[in-house]
């Protein structure tokens, strides 16, 4: 009986790439590793900066790691979800984006060798779980409650601007985000940094930020016919043009003669002068448009002495009708005084070279605008970011009420802790817990070298100080010795460790599962990407 030859079944459309196994892991632990490397010597206080140019030659300099991450525009899979550690990082705290990015890495490193080891992935994932859990656990039972303090939020503040380039203006900083976020904070202790604007100006210098108890809006008012500066005015905020009525389906109207244009243009003047004849009678001063605005409208505003700014972005329109207590209307027909807010100026200035729109002196404006400038352009941009994460951590604080110290004690403690937890598991997970216990001498390590000491020497003293129990010692970046972070001042949100210590788990977690990358086939020139063809994405034909 002859032997039947047995014929290949392709399921993969040709071209397709598929890595499996050891090869799948390896690749995906190794991009992953490089984006973690990629920041590394950015983080702490002496950490370096990086110069990122793009194609069309624009520069950015920062050692902010998720501007350095987002401005690399990285492209493989694995290393994306580097990033995402990064952005859910900087979106929850505002603040630890390198330290979860570094530490991600870091217990990858360790689940390679562990690989290497024949230690299953499955068991590896185990391990870290447990060690995130157990870890959590900890750095809650380390905490330390502080309550609303000024000077503890100034501490936090000051903690995340160091290394930001911003440190010659510490105190001034560290004061215009306590005071930001104290003003905006709602009565249950609630904060919504999104109501607090930051506008970049170039020129001048750091020193001359300051924080504008209102709203700052780079707008100019739409007619200079119109008063620039308005005292007790009445704001109406308008999510509607100001224009003739349109009709709602395309339509022609046929005119044959010069009596029947000038009456219609007479009907147009008719109902825009009744639209602003209505916004007269409620008292407005002073009309905010997320719209457009017609010249009519503009001539008849400016007669009655109102201020208009048009286009006005959403974001800022949330933060006037807070600051105001005005409504943002979306109708014409729904003006009335009661949808009327109310601010005690409202001025058209100059600023840096530029022109902007303050609207102050509200009751109570539960809204703050910060003016950031800078020296440069580039300059001006790191400051922004540096407040930007001030306030982060601040309003973090200001909520939760809970800090632990900096300078790496946190994590030197979870190690220590972490070793003496493993001992007490069985079979290979111990492996995997100590692992992600050696995963955290990343970060005191990379602090004491990014400051140019010797970082074994930094954590063997660093160790030896929390087995006696001394939990709050870190390392004092001007020495490289162990000192107590807490009487240093040198403090962090509970909230940044928690998030960055889940967050960097879990990704490490999910790289570790995947074993098979299969990379569809790039599409040849002329022919549709597998989504517009149909069912032929994994090479199958198309269903009937």
């Amino acid at each position: 009986m002859s032997e039947q030859t047995q014929q290949p079944i392709i399921i993969l459309k040709e071209g397709t790439e598929r890595k499996q196994g050891n090869e799948a892991q390896r690749e995906n632990i190794t991009a992953a590793r490089a984006v973690a490397e990629a920041v590394r010597t950015t983080l702490g206080p002496r950490g370096m900066d990086k110069m990122l140019v793009d194609t069309i030659g624009s520069v950015v300099i920062t050692n902010d790691g998720i501007t350095i991450l987002e401005e690399l525009e990285i492209q493989h899979p694995a290393a994306k979800m580097m990033v995402e550690v990064a952005k859910t990082q900087n979106d929850e705290v505002g603040d630890g984006t390198t330290s979860a990015v570094v530490m991600a890495g870091e217990l990858l490193r360790y689940a390679e060798e562990l690989l290497e080891q024949d230690v299953h992935p499955s068991t590896i994932a185990q391990g870290f779980i447990l060690a995130a859990d157990r870890s959590l656990e900890i750095l809650d039972s380390i905490a330390i409650d502080v309550g609303t303090n000024d000077e503890v939020l100034r501490q936090v503040a000051a903690t995340a601007i160091n290394g930001k380039g911003a440190e010659a203006e510490n105190e001034l900083f560290c004061d215009i985000a306590v005071n930001a976020i104290k003003l905006i904070a709602d009565d249950d202790g609630t904060v919504d940094t999104d109501f607090i604007g930051i506008e970049r100006l170039s020129g001048g210098s750091a020193a001359d930020s300051r924080l504008i108890e209102g709203v700052v809006i780079d707008k100019e008012r739409v007619n200079a016919n119109m008063p620039a500066s308005v005292k007790q005015a009445g704001i109406l905020l308008l999510n509607a043009p100001i224009e003739y009525k349109k009709t709602e389906m395309d339509a022609e109207i046929s005119i044959t003669s010069s009596e029947q244009l000038q009456a219609f243009l007479n009907e147009e003047e008719r109902m825009i002068k009744a639209v602003v004849d209505r916004i007269i009678e409620t008292g407005t001063k002073v009309i905010f448009c997320q719209k457009g605005i017609d010249d009519m409208a503009e001539h008849f505003l400016a007669k009655a002495g109102i201020m208009a700014v048009r286009r006005v972005k959403k974001s800022d329109m949330e933060r006037l009708s807070r600051a105001t207590g005005a409504s943002i209307i979306s109708s014409m027909d729904a003006i009335s005084k009661d949808e009327i807010g109310f601010a005690g100026r409202v001025e058209e200035k100059g600023v840096a070279g530029k022109r902007f729109i303050f609207v102050t002196d509200c009751t109570n404006p539960k809204a703050a605008t910060i003016l950031v400038h800078g020296g440069t352009k580039t300059v001006a941009f790191e400051m922004e970011r540096a407040m930007d994460d001030a306030l982060h951590v601040v309003a973090t604080t200001f909520e939760d009420q809970r800090v632990v110290p900096g300078g790496g004690a946190p994590e030197i403690e979870l190690s220590v802790a972490l070793r003496d937890y493993a001992t007490r598991l069985g079979g290979r997970t111990q492996l995997a817990v100590e692992a992600f216990a050696r995963a955290f001498e990343r970060i005191p390590l990379t602090l004491a070298e990014n400051a140019g000491f010797d970082p074994i020497d930094t954590l063997i003293e660093l160790r030896t100080a929390h087995e006696r129990g001394e939990s709050t010692a870190g390392i004092d970046v001007a020495t490289g010795t162990s000192v107590d972070m807490i009487s240093r001042g040198i403090v962090d949100p509970l909230r940044v460790k928690t998030q960055a210590v889940a967050s960097a788990a879990e990704a490490a977690t999910m790289i570790l599962r995947i074993d098979d990358v299969i990379s569809a086939a790039a599409p040849k020139p002329g022919e549709l990407p597998p989504q517009a063809a149909g069912m032929g994405g994994m090479g199958m034909p198309p269903m009937m």
